[in-house]
């Protein structure tokens, strides 16, 4: 296990919240409501957020299905997985209606000044995940935490999900320049992978701080917040 200093202290904290949390096969409904509470309750001891969101099995579906029937693009294939991590964000906002911000922030270069504790952004443009989009909203916004929430507990140094990687091991700590020799430096859509290749560029360039967590497990959310010690993989230069 490991410690992280508070987070936020610079104003919100970026949560990048993966689609296969949300959506993992159908809308995961009770841990919607479970991030909720987790989320109101830091919200009342005074910190913020900025949540996007990802696409999950909806996008999937969606991509899959296009490409049994025609040819399609990178781009058009991009544009299913953008519009699915939009649909997922109204979702959230919806939920988070009393303490949202009413617009879906949808460009990776916006600025916002707002007084809402809660943040909602979702996919910007073909070429870049909704990784790579909490980076740069981080850097445009003058934010330096990015916790990366999905349904694995932390960073190995090799897909253990893999045959003959059964001796994969789990990474607390790594640099920028580790992470990104592991993940390459090309993207394509729907790719598997820890972290977006082009935000990991980005997020080295510009020293950002990025914890890569389960976001199902509420409990362990709640010591990172609190300073405890807490199962994860954190990133810095």
């Amino acid at each position: 296990m490991i410690e992280t200093q508070t987070l936020g202290q610079n104003g919100r904290v970026v949560i990048s919240l993966g689609g296969s949390i949300i959506v993992p096969n159908e809308i995961d409904y009770k841990f919607l409501a479970e991030f909720k509470s987790f989320i109101e309750k830091q919200v009342n001891v005074g910190v913020k957020f900025l949540i996007i969101c990802g696409g999950g099995a909806t996008g999937k579906r969606y991509i899959e299905a296009a490409k049994h029937v025609v040819d399609v693009s990178d781009e058009d294939l991009d544009w299913l997985g953008i519009h699915t991590t939009r649909l997922n964000a109204h979702l959230l906002r919806t939920i988070f209606k009393e303490i949202a911000f009413p617009i879906i922030i949808t460009h990776h270069d916006e600025r916002f000044d707002v007084n809402e504790a809660v943040v909602v952004a979702a996919g910007s443009k073909p070429g870049w995940s909704t990784d790579y989009v909490s980076a740069s909203l981080a850097v445009g916004n003058g934010l330096t935490d990015i916790i990366n929430l999905s349904n694995i507990d932390l960073v190995y140094d090799k897909d253990p999900s893999i045959k003959g990687n059964e001796d994969a091991k789990p990474l607390e700590t790594l640099k920028w320049t580790q992470l990104q020799q592991m993940v390459g430096d090309i993207w394509t859509p729907n790719l598997s992978s820890p972290f977006d290749p082009i935000a990991t560029k980005l997020c080295f360039e510009n020293n950002l701080k990025l914890i890569i967590a389960n976001g199902r497990n509420i409990e362990n959310l709640e010591n990172m917040f609190s300073g405890k010690p807490f199962v994860g993989t954190q990133i810095s230069n």
